[in-house]
């Protein structure tokens, strides 16, 4: 098994320089997001209700955060690796042919669409979300509008993306077998979890709840999620469905659990939508379903389709 489709593998670098890069790469993107946080804990910012809209300087500051794993990548892969094909390492490319490319960016969007609508009903049957109906006369503009705001958002997920799925997993996962891939998936969703650290211990995926709570919640959310964006990495060979899938979950499928709850009622995600347990419930079956199928192994796209090698140290 090889996360790759070029000249060599991860495999080809020497084991100190891969751990090297490994403990770069974590301690740069972390530092990054607590000093682009650092304005908010020191102002002893707190998210306390699930409707409440971020401000201008949250804005600020998530959009700083999230380019940090990206700088981390690229400070990683030319630095440390001494690699020039940075786009090629980290698969920052668009999926070949155009028709492929279109139904790669379909998939990545209708799938995290599909967990969400299933993870709502699901929390609507269990009594735990406060189903308000579908109001077809305005569910239109507000569809075109969240997608609009999931596309301006589009580059800050890659910052994020190129760190996790570009360089952090296939470093993790290398050329070993079935054990270092689990290993990959284990490791790369806690790392992306406890990323989000800072914005856990001011409430922000899960207002209202403390730190012991939000920080395993957000560990089970982001164990389960991270194999659905490796999949659409994998299956493209690139980071851009992967990209997609990600903007779709944290723009789009939050926007549906306000858009079509009671507007008088109070929302705990975590009791409802993808980032709860009934979203936990809906992509846990379906990463069982793809990894019973074989399609969360890179072995399984064939040699050119997934993941591209990391070219050796130049010399």
């Amino acid at each position: 098994m090889t996360l790759s489709t070029g000249p060599s593998s991860t495999g080809s670098l020497p084991l100190v320089v891969r751990r090297r890069g490994l403990l770069v790469y974590l301690g740069v993107a972390y530092a990054g997001m607590w000093a682009a946080m650092s304005p908010l804990l020191a102002t002893a910012y707190r998210r306390g209700d699930a409707r409440e809209e971020t401000g201008a300087l949250e804005e600020v500051c998530i959009a700083a955060a999230m380019v940090a794993p990206a700088l981390a990548a690229i400070l990683v892969v030319r630095c440390v690796e001494r690699s020039a094909r940075v786009r090629d390492t980290l698969a920052l490319r668009w999926p070949k042919p155009w028709g492929r490319t279109a139904r790669a960016c379909l998939v990545a969007f209708a799938v995290p669409a599909v967990l969400t609508a299933a993870a709502l009903a699901l929390g609507a049957l269990a009594g735990r979300y406060p189903f308000g109906g579908v109001h077809w006369g305005g569910s239109g503009a507000w569809a075109a509008g969240a997608v609009l705001n999931m596309l301006v958002s589009l580059p800050l997920f890659f910052g994020e993306e190129l760190g996790w799925q570009g360089y952090l997993f296939p470093r993790l996962a290398g050329d070993g077998g079935r054990r270092s891939l689990i290993r990959a998936y284990v490791l790369t969703g806690t790392a992306f979890a406890l990323w989000h650290m800072p914005t856990l211990l001011m409430g922000g995926q899960y207002p209202g709840h403390p730190w012991y709570v939000s920080v395993p919640a957000m560990l089970a959310s982001c164990l389960l999620i991270l194999p659905v964006f490796t999949w659409l990495r994998l299956r493209s060979g690139s980071v851009v469905p992967a990209v997609i899938g990600h903007a779709f979950v944290s723009s789009v499928s939050v926007g549906m659990v306000k858009q079509f709850a009671d507007p008088q009622a109070a929302l705990d995600p975590l009791h409802m939508g993808v980032a709860g347990w009934p979203g936990w419930i809906v992509t846990g079956a379906f990463v069982t379903f793809l990894a019973l199928t074989g399609r969360l192994d890179p072995s399984f796209y064939g040699a050119g389709s997934t993941a591209r090698r990391v070219p050796a140290r130049s010399r």
